[in-house]
This record gives structure tokens, C-alpha cells and sequence, in this order.
């Protein structure tokens, strides 16, 4: 049985999360690796509706057991404030279901006051973050001054890593003409969640590694998606982390051998949330249709998202770099009664054709899509469990985008529901 890593091929908001709590039944470990609490998953079981952020997908269910990996940068108040949110749903979390890798970098309250402050100095070129302190933090782990979980252990090492850390920013808060931080306040804050936060810290490492021994089935849940990759992504539109599955391995510390099968989650049209370009981007009355359709709001934020038609470039790009096994599409069910659908299946790029998104800032912004026009479908797809269920234009359009990506439909989502989904291939049996 493979363990599996299930990745956004697109700019996020591709529905991870109903496709990982589905997948999570059959695991026995579910684990993030990458991101912070600017990411959100939308499961819906049962009726109820849950909005997880932090917290694995498979919290939700029992007899699981949850990791929070050692790349993903944890803000404390804001995993503890979950808990307890999941905890009034029903769903109790003990050290026994939740374990936070002891070398996590935390995200502390001068992370998102800092994001806010550069954000603005910044003006007319915001990035459009969350305004969380996702970014900031991450810069604070590669520059070597990040607080981590294990240190709140250690009172000593504490305020030393506070001082080394306050030296720095509230250096760049002077310049920015912001107020600084002050250290006695901080650790006063950092306190008041350490007894809270250290019993389910653990070696993540060592722990999913006897695991794996043990043969117990993992699931690696990424955040975002391929385009928003540090490295790989619309570079500087993207997020801090490295997004792809190459990510699962080095954010949670088990081998990249371990990681047998990478499932995208794909989106059967193309979404994005913030700045920066976005090629098939429809700004008119079809845009407008899949965002009502599609509730395209942020779980997290509640920004509206852009929308548009697929770009089969773009994930063909991520299936590449990311090493996509298969895709799960999502939302399939959005394009019902569009009696025309259109697929980006080539860029141009100042009248020269171009065969992948380019990394340079001006020919990004300047990409222009190249389109193959496909018959819609009147019939309703909505919660279709089996292909017999679908109308043959909806199939000819699936199986068109598996072409232009080169790689199959493992599972076929139809609704938000979990059971609302056809399964072609089990990424746990290869």
C-alpha cells in the first residue's frame, strides 16, 4: 500500500480538503507539511460543516491519528483556538491524536503585526497576503532567529531567542516608522500558550518513521498550490513555502522513498485569490457565473476569488515539477449549462509561442492564452457517483484535460460532499 501526498496543481482552493477527509479513510496518519493558518479546508461530513486551518483533515475523524510536520510555521493561539472550536463540534483532540513536530517554527503576535506594517509600506506593489505572518515567519526560520516549539521548554534559550529576534525587527519597525516591540510583553504573551502547546509536541520524525515501519498508511496533505511555490510558483505572487511534493518529505522528515503516490487536487476551471497574473482570468459575466456557482470565498480570509477557464499549460507545468501521479477534479459540477466551455491549451507570450508559464515577472504578466473551444453539457452533473451518471460532453471534456496534462482522473468530485465522488484509480493500492 503507498503512502500518498495530495497537492494543489493550481493557485489553491482547489478542494483539498473534501478530498483528503475522503482519502483519510483509508489512512491511518494524516499529516501537514507545509503552510500555516493562511490555508483552509472546508470539509463538510455529515451535515455539518467544518472549517479547519491548521489542523490536519483527518482530525475528524476517529481512530486517526493527526501530524502537524516540522514545515509548517505554527501561530499557537491561533491552533489552540481551533482545538477548542473543533472541540465544540464534538471532536476532542488529545496528544494521543495530535502531535506537533518539537522543531516547528512558530508564528508569534509581532509576525502578522509586521506582515501588516510592510504590506502597507509597500503601497501601490502589495503582495496580498493574508496579512497572517506566514511570510514573516518564514523568513525568520531561513534567517536562523525563528522560536520553536521546543524552545518554549526552556525559559532560558527563550528570552535569548527573543532578544536575538526583537534585535532584528525592531530595527526594520524604526525604519518603517512603526511602533517596536516590546520583549517583556512578548514573552508574557508566549507564556500564557507554552503548558498549553508542549504536550503534543513530539519528534514528528522519529515517530512517523516507526510508523511507516509499522506499516500504518500516510497521508501528506499539502497547502495552496503548485503556482503559489516559492520557487515554482508566479514568483513574487506566491507564498513562503515550498507548495509541491518534493515538500512532503523535507516539511515532516521522513524519506522522499516513503511517498509513493502524489495526487493533484484540480479544479475543473482556474481560481486564484490576491495579486498577480492569471492568464484565463475572466473578468465578465462567466467569471462572475463560476464564482456564485462555485462559492469561490476564502475559507480562511473570505476574499472573493478570480475566476476562469482551465489552464492546461499551467497544471501540465505542475504535474511535471510535481511529480502528479493523478489528478482528483473537483468542482466539475460548476460548468453545468455553460453551453460553451473553453480550455487554455497553448500560451503566447509578445506573439511568440511559448510551451510553459515563464519565470520572468514581465513575460508572466504579459502570457496570453491560446484556446480550444468544447461543447458544454445541459445535464445536471451534481452529485454524480459513477461515469454512467455523466452526460458524454462532460466525459469528453475529462478525458481532453487528461491529454493536455498528461495524467489520469483518479477521482472525480461532483459535489462537496464526500461521498459525492467517483473513483477511478486508489492512490493507497499502488
Amino acid at each position: 500500500m503507498a503512502n500518498v501526498a495530495v497537492v494543489g496543481s493550481q493557485w489553491g482552493d482547489e478542494g483539498k480538503g473534501k478530498i483528503v477527509d475522503w482519502l483519510s479513510e483509508r489512512a491511518d496518519v494524516v499529516v501537514r507539511f507545509q503552510g500555516g493558518h493562511n490555508a483552509g479546508h472546508t470539509l463538510v461530513i455529515d451535515g455539518k460543516t467544518y472549517k479547519l486551518s491548521l489542523l490536519p483533515s483527518g482530525v475528524v475523524r476517529p481512530g486517526k491519528t493527526s501530524v502537524i510536520g516540522n514545515g509548517v510555521v505554527v501561530d499557537p493561539w491561533a491552533l489552540l483556538g481551533e482545538i477548542d472550536a473543533i472541540a465544540g463540534m464534538g471532536v476532542e483532540i488529545t496528544p494521543e491524536t495530535l502531535k506537533v513536530a518539537d522543531n516547528a517554527s512558530l508564528i508569534l503576535p509581532l509576525h502578522p503585526y509586521l506582515d501588516g506594517a510592510i504590506e502597507e509600506a509597500r503601497g501601490a506593489d502589495k503582495i496580498g497576503t493574508t496579512g497572517r505572518g506566514i511570510g514573516p515567519a518564514y523568513e525568520d526560520k531561513v534567517a536562523r532567529r525563528a522560536i520553536r516549539v521546543c524552545d518554549l521548554a526552556d525559559r532560558e534559550t527563550l528570552e535569548q531567542r527573543v532578544d536575538h529576534l526583537l534585535f532584528h525587527h525592531n530595527a526594520l519597525l524604526r525604519g518603517l516608522g512603526a511602533d517596536e516591540v516590546d520583549k517583556a510583553d512578548l514573552l508574557a504573551r508566549i507564556e500564557e500558550i507554552s503548558d498549553r502547546l508542549l504536550p503534543y509536541a513530539a519528534p514528528v520524525w522519529e515517530w512517523l518513521d516507526d510508523a511507516r515501519r509499522d506499516g500504518k498508511r500516510i497521508l501528506f496533505e499539502g497547502a495552496q498550490g503548485a503556482m503559489l511555490d516559492v520557487d515554482h510558483g508566479t514568483y513574487p505572487f506566491v507564498t513562503s513555502s515550498n507548495t509541491i511534493a518534493g515538500q512532503a518529505a523535507a516539511g515532516s522528515g521522513v524519506a522522499p522513498g516513503a511517498i509513493g503516490y502524489v495526487l493533484g487536487i484540480t479544479k475543473a476551471y482556474t481560481t486564484r485569490v490576491g495579486s498577480g497574473p492569471f492568464p484565463t482570468e475572466q473578468s465578465n459575466e462567466i467569471g462572475e457565473l463560476l464564482g456564485e456557482r462555485g462559492r469561490e470565498f476564502g475559507t480562511v480570509t473570505g476574499r472573493r476569488r478570480r475566476c476562469g477557464w482551465f489552464d492546461a499549460v499551467m497544471v501540465r507545468q505542475a504535474v511535471r515539477v510535481g511529480g502528479i501521479s493523478g489528478i482528483a477534479l473537483t468542482k466539475l459540477d460548476v460548468l453545468d449549462g455553460i453551453e460553451e466551455l473553453k480550455v487554455c491549451v497553448g500560451y503566447k507570450v509578445d506573439g511568440q509561442e511559448m510551451p510553459r508559464f515563464p519565470a520572468g515577472i514581465r513575460a508572466q504578466a504579459n502570457v496570453e492564452p491560446v484556446y480550444e473551444t468544447m461543447e458544454g453539457w445541459e445535464t445536471s452533473t451534481m452529485g454524480a457517483r459513477s461515469w454512467a451518471e455523466l452526460p458524454a460532453t462532460a466525459i469528453k471534456y475529462v478525458r481532453r484535460i487528461e491529454e493536455l496534462i498528461e495524467a489520469p482522473v483518479a477521482l472525480l468530485s461532483t459535489s462537496p460532499e464526500r461521498l459525492d465522488t467517483i473513483l477511478v484509480r486508489d492512490p493507497f493500492a499502488d
